[in-house]
């Protein structure tokens, strides 16, 4: 019988996510993630849920997989005790999660982390096959991590780096797949004449969650004296942290640095995931101060996604992002150094341009549609033949 290109279509499927803090527009890498897995699904003609803690929230319609669970309430923002005192009964979270997904014929249940995302629950109905997605390497010795990394079917690490991690840990990785973290956006880099413009005007613009590992208030204080330029920080809050007030510290620290220098640095608010690509395009660059190693880093993608280079610490993800379209500096040498190195590049008008024009093809491979057909590859390898 002669194979049609029809025939090769896979089945729809509908695929579930779980991760207890998600809500659209949320600051936060790992609710990135799965939105543009979502898209990436949706794309292809299949069906995403996402599950997510109560109560519902004003924007919840702009999303209309989400599903609200009943049986987990958090306060917000919420650290790891209000999720542990949420599940204190998990017998009603698991019955809850599998009758959603019996109730919706799920065919794959993704867990968005091993905790927040429910995954050491195992919480899947029998016969429904499911992924752990990874976005860091958690200690060898952590229960739940373990309970976690048992229950799935499969594991999905977020990024080459982090399969790196993984394997230079000692982990089994025989069942782990890839699935590329996706930018929401195309690629949209300006034309050479404004990125000139930007080179010799523009600000520079740093989008970030308030997070003491970011490093952002070292890095305000850093800045020269004889800094001009401008500097726009978004700084959002997110719906989590590591202890009660973490983020307001973060906030007032900026805050406390910014009125330094108010003639240079502006704080803004937040922005919704598909405004930060043309706010960081229209920068001269932007900035990760990082003080530890980020696992991917969404800001940094959609940076290169515009065309303008990234200076960071040669730690983690995003220097292997970057490459040639930005620079890096050792760590050791402070935030400091990401000033000399970000004023050394805009002043040499050649090496920019390179960078620049390097920027767009170090994100080609991180489209919704190829993260999702790399999900469903991993999670329903068999759906070709439904």
């Amino acid at each position: 019988m002669e194979v049609t290109s029809a025939m090769l279509q896979p089945a729809p499927a509908t695929v579930a996510f779980c991760l207890l803090s998600y809500r659209p527009d949320h600051p936060s890498g790992i609710e990135r993630s799965i939105a543009a897995l979502i898209e990436g699904l949706r794309q292809l003609g299949h069906t995403p849920l996402i599950l997510a803690a109560g109560p519902a929230q004003d924007g919840d319609d702009a999303e209309p997989g989400l599903i609200r669970l009943e049986s987990v309430r958090l306060p917000r923002p919420a650290i790891n005790k209000d999720v542990l005192d949420a599940l204190a009964n998990p017998a009603a979270v698991r019955a809850e999660v599998q009758e959603v997904l019996q109730r919706h014929h799920v065919d794959a249940a993704c867990w968005g982390d091993t905790l927040w995302g429910l995954g050491y629950l195992g919480a899947a109905p029998p016969g429904t096959r499911t992924a752990l997605m990874v976005h860091k390497i958690r200690p060898a010795g952590e229960e739940r991590w373990l309970q976690a990394l048992k229950a799935a079917d499969v594991v999905c690490p977020a990024s080459d780096y982090l399969l790196e991690e993984a394997i230079a840990a000692g982990r089994d990785t025989s069942n782990w797949h890839v699935v590329l973290n996706a930018l929401l956006m195309p690629p949209a880099p300006p034309p050479i004449g404004e990125r000139q413009r930007l080179r010799s005007q523009g600000p520079i613009r740093i989008v970030s969650r308030a997070e003491p590992e970011k490093g952002l208030p070292q890095l305000l204080e850093a800045m020269p004296a004889t800094w001009s330029r401008p500097v726009e920080l978004v700084l959002a809050e997110a719906d989590f942290e590591f202890w009660p007030g973490m983020q307001t510290e973060v906030m007032d620290a900026c805050r406390q640095a910014a009125a330094r220098r108010p003639d240079v640095i502006t704080l803004l608010p937040a922005l919704g995931w598909r405004q930060v690509p043309a706010f960081l395009g229209q920068a001269a660059a932007t900035i990760i101060s990082s003080i530890e190693p980020e696992t991917f880093c969404f800001t940094a993608a959609e940076a290169l996604s515009a065309g303008t280079p990234v200076i960071t610490h040669d730690i983690g993800n995003v220097p292997l992002l970057a490459g040639p379209a930005g620079r890096c500096v050792p760590l050791e040498q402070g935030a400091a150094a990401l000033w000399e190195a970000t004023a050394n590049l805009l002043d040499d008008d050649d090496a920019y341009l390179q960078a620049s024009q390097a920027a767009c093809d170090r994100i080609t491979r991180y489209t919704a549609k190829a993260s999702a057909r790399a999900l469903l590859d991993a999670v329903l390898p068999d759906l070709h033949r439904r």
